[in-house]
């Protein structure tokens, strides 16, 4: 039996799930699969402020990436400390010294995944990333290992369980954001600094690389749309109730032959469709296949033990692919590849929010303009109680085109009998 050593570098949540199912779990890894593994190093920042030194034996830990680089009986280097620096230049070192990595860090993956596959193939190193996305749903096993008989059309997730708990709790409470967003942090769902989150980054960075896969082309950050979950307020969810819809964070990729769009924003879709129950932290990722047609994977989306399950399913993987591991076969460059036309102008319905002044003329003025856009509009309510000096109204599209309803809210705005744009929140069926 092959025994494989590993280094862990960081020792957080991620870090120390990976070591806990290796030390409890390994009899078992070695009885199904037909190989040893075992801890060789532990990276550390310094060892004053390391919380988790009592969980491995103390020779284990180490300040020093040489002396992990350097160490001929490592074969596999594992990356969990996140963010971008010193996460990328341990990465490119140890793919250099022809260590195969397995990373959970999906914002340096994002950005310098070209370059990473660049020196993983100059080594004939592994370089592995199923837990950079939905934390222990298979995700990326499934789209390489499962649905290669497919040309996937379309890929649409809750991949960030942070909003999902704050949305969640929008809907079913009544919370404000800022409420829900407390409580999130009360509970550990949310960091201090919530943006990377809230404003919908890390959605974002986890969209470019599914969709990379799911459509066999690099789709790089820079190319997707993105907005986050900090405006939307309670008359939003009052009126999505009100529509038979939920209000989800989700990530969208569409393909079309050669045309491709990527969008991350506060969506509503129908109470009945499979992603609207999806509820608290749990991630899910719903997949469209041209032969297999919809399959939805469902699950914990982060956390120490399903993302640390993702991260030693890779290292598994790596063990049995050391020979000769597989690299994506689409061409992997820092640009999004010439061949494909991105859609900037995708098409969708729109839930519309005005607040308009309550005279005549008021509504024919405002059908007008969506007109002169192309927009089509297919109902209109009114939310709340009518003052007599002004109301809310929202108004529901036809499908119609970003552009389109952009051009036309511009003209909205400039309207006497206009308040304010108070929403726009795109719709999904």
């Amino acid at each position: 039996m092959k025994e494989y050593q590993v280094a862990l570098l960081g020792f957080g949540t991620v870090g120390s799930g990976v070591y806990r199912i290796i030390s409890e779990n390994g009899a078992q890894i070695s009885h199904r699969e037909g190989i040893s593994l075992s801890v060789r190093k532990i990276l550390i920042k310094d060892f004053e402020h390391e919380p988790n030194l009592a969980l491995a034996p103390r020779e284990l830990f180490s300040t020093s990436f040489d002396e992990v680089v350097s160490d001929p009986s490592i074969d596999i280097v594992v990356e969990c400390m996140g963010g971008i620096e010193p996460a990328r230049t341990f990465i490119i070192k140890a793919l250099d010294a022809g260590k195969t990595v397995v990373t959970s860090n999906k914002e340096v993956m994002s950005k310098n995944w070209p370059a990473f596959e660049k020196a993983a193939k100059a080594t004939g190193a592994g370089l592995y990333l199923e837990a950079t996305v939905g934390g222990g749903i298979p995700i990326i096993r499934t789209i390489l290992d499962s649905m290669q008989a497919n040309n996937i059309t379309r890929v649409m997730g809750i991949i960030n369980g942070t909003t999902n708990y704050i949305l969640t709790q929008m809907t079913e409470n009544g919370q404000s954001f800022e409420d829900a967003l407390k409580d999130a942090q009360a509970l550990g769902y949310a960091e201090a600094n919530p943006t990377a989150d809230v404003e919908g980054f890390d959605a974002m960075y986890k969209l470019s690389i599914l969709s990379s896969m799911s459509f066999h082309a690099h789709m790089p950050i820079e190319v997707i749309y993105r907005e986050g979950i900090t405006k939307l307020t309670k008359s939003d969810f009052e009126t999505a109730q009100l529509l038979n819809y939920r209000i989800k964070l989700l990530a969208i990729g569409k393909k079309e032959g050669n045309r491709i769009e990527v969008r991350v924003h506060p969506t509503m879709i129908p109470d009945t469709h499979p992603l609207a129950s999806v509820r608290g932290v749990f991630n899910a990722i719903f997949l469209t296949g041209h032969a297999v047609d919809d399959v939805m994977l469902y699950g914990r989306g982060a956390g120490c033990m399903p993302t640390a399950s993702a991260v030693v399913s890779d290292i598994i993987y790596a063990c049995h692919h050391d020979k000769a591991h597989k690299y994506m076969t689409f061409v992997n460059e820092e640009s999004m590849s010439g061949d494909i036309e991105l859609v900037k102008d995708f098409s969708c319905i729109y839930c519309i929010r005005l607040h308009v002044a309550d005279k005549p003329g008021t509504m024919a003025a405002i059908a007008g303009a969506f007109a002169d856009h192309g927009v089509s509009l297919k109902s209109v309510i009114q939310l709340g109680e009518n003052d007599g000096v002004s109301s809310r109204i929202t108004f529901l599209t036809h499908m119609a085109s970003e552009f389109g309803v952009n051009e036309a809210l511009k003209q909205i705005e400039k309207l006497d009998c206009v308040n304010e744009v108070e929403s726009v929140i795109r719709v999904e069926e």
